[in-house]
């Protein structure tokens, strides 16, 4: 591959040489406090996908290659690399740079000590055989275990409202514009025919609706202006 003249080794080489050279060894303990900031994103549960893919068993692998995620950009399947420290190292820094195309949207840790230390924890989590991970790293709440309260029997549309009926009885009335739809197809998404109704924090007036599958959504709203 060939990115801006210039062969993608030696782009990669360039990157790599381009950052700070005095970091210590890593630290996996303060690399395991460092990438909660990376949970957003990633989980290093095999499997586990959120915006970003999972790291389970990144190290060692080529980049873009995991057959069960598909959002991978075009230039980081067409890159070539393989996780390691040297690798890891440079996108931590500088994504753009490293991969110029990549749709992660990160700035980059300028921080070479910070750097060492999520590598060292990635090495050290991820480099282990992949039953050792299973159950690990996900941190989403157990939609199917939701309390009647979140747990949704109903909804109605109605002009610019919603009115959304819970399993403890409650009718709860939402500005349409207030109330998101989302699906959840994970082992901890919410039951099938199920929804689960999660507050977003804002004094109650705001909160979403995560589904099983989009097929859910339009079934269950009903457009419908009774008392």
């Amino acid at each position: 591959m060939r990115t801006h003249g210039l062969p993608f080794a030696g782009l990669l080489a360039l990157a790599i040489l381009a950052g700070p050279l005095h970091a210590a060894p890593g630290d996996p303990e303060r690399g395991k406090q460092l990438f909660r900031v990376c949970t957003a994103c990633h989980t290093v549960t095999p499997g586990w996908h959120r915006t970003g893919p999972s790291l389970g068993g990144v190290w060692g692998r080529k980049a873009g290659s995991l057959a069960d995620f598909s959002r991978y950009s075009p230039a980081l399947k067409q890159s070539e690399l393989v996780w390691n420290a040297e690798t890891l190292d440079a996108w931590l820094a500088h994504p753009e740079r490293l991969v110029p195309g990549t749709t992660m949207g990160f700035r980059g840790i300028e921080e070479a000590q910070d750097r060492a230390d999520l590598v060292a924890y990635l090495e050290e989590t991820t480099s282990r055989p992949p039953t050792d991970q299973q159950g690990t790293g996900h941190g989403m709440p157990d939609l199917k275990q939701a309390p009647p309260e979140q747990a949704i029997q109903a909804i109605r549309h109605c002009k610019d409202s919603y009115r959304v009926t819970t399993l403890a009885g409650e009718e709860i009335t939402f500005w349409e514009y207030n109330l998101r739809f989302k699906t959840d197809s994970s082992p901890v998404g919410p039951n099938r025919g199920r929804p689960v109704l999660v507050s977003q924090g804002m004094m109650g007036d705001r909160a979403q609706v995560v589904f099983a599958s989009p097929a859910e959504i339009s079934r269950l709203i009903k457009e419908e202006c009774g008392a």
